[in-house]
């Protein structure tokens, strides 16, 4: 069942997805070599606790922390510990926030210091992999479509792109009907109608497509434990282009005053 949300519903989802950007670029302003993935985690929490909300992961079918982060080979859900960022890594952060009785949701890969340009590369290519989908998220369109869109883009440098975890409906709950894969062909899957709620979020590969899970349940890294990266928006759909509800630009922003 698609839930398709009033303009009301939408302006309360459009603030928790701003929140979610906020405390992104809040991280951005400490996220360097040396900080533990777990301190990284408390400040998410407690910015997320300072502005009325409630971490959308923490306890979410028995998560543990409050932000999923994902270092190097881990593609998604990575439980924040005491590892310490070094100099070359990449760190995806997928933070939650529930409030006002909505969910947002978005992710976004972080540069450590100084990372190899092959590496570089496959985040830039990621990233506009997800606005690939993103023009393709209109009313009349198809899931497939989306899709399609960002398969072909990450392909076309001959990255690989992760199947078994998808995009999805996003509202009241945190993942609703549909799902949204990263793959499939043109004009097929659920019809985009006004109102829609989903988020896209290609998870890309520098080498195979293939994952595997670790022992703990959650971290799900690449088989061949080459890089991997993860770019998300929160959006809704509309009769002209997509309405995108998280904000990249707060966190581009933070990240240049950084490195003046």
């Amino acid at each position: 069942m698609i839930y398709l949300k009033t303009a009301e519903e939408i302006e309360l989802m459009r603030e928790s997805n701003q929140l979610v950007s906020k405390t992104h670029a809040e991280i951005a302003k400490y996220i360097e070599v040396g900080i533990s993935t777990l301190e990284i985690d408390r400040i998410a929490h407690e910015f997320l606790n300072d502005h009325g909300a409630v971490p959308g992961f923490l306890n979410y079918n028995g998560f543990p922390n409050s932000v999923c982060i994902s270092v190097n080979d881990v593609v998604v859900h990575g439980i924040p510990n005491d590892y310490r960022l070094q100099d070359g890594d990449i760190v995806s952060i997928d933070i939650g926030a529930y409030k006002n009785g909505m969910h947002g949701d978005s992710c976004y890969t972080f540069e450590i210091g100084n990372v190899d340009e092959n590496v570089r590369k496959l985040l830039r290519v990621t990233r506009e992999s997800l606005y690939k989908g993103i023009e393709k998220a209109i009313a009349g369109n198809r899931i497939g479509d989306i899709g399609h869109a960002v398969q072909k883009h990450a392909e076309s440098f001959g990255y690989g792109v992760v199947r078994e975890l998808v995009g999805h409906g996003i509202g009241r709950d945190l993942h609703e009907s549909p799902e949204v894969p990263n793959y499939g062909r043109q004009g097929t899957g659920p019809k985009l109608d006004t109102g829609m709620c989903i988020a896209v979020e290609p998870m890309i590969t520098l080498g195979k497509r293939f994952i595997k899970q670790d022992d703990d349940g959650w971290t799900i890294r690449t088989a061949d434990h080459k890089p991997a990266a993860h770019f998300e928006h929160t959006m809704a759909i509309t009769n002209g282009k997509a309405d995108i509800l998280s904000d990249f630009s707060i966190i581009d922003e933070t990240l240049k005053l950084n490195q003046k």
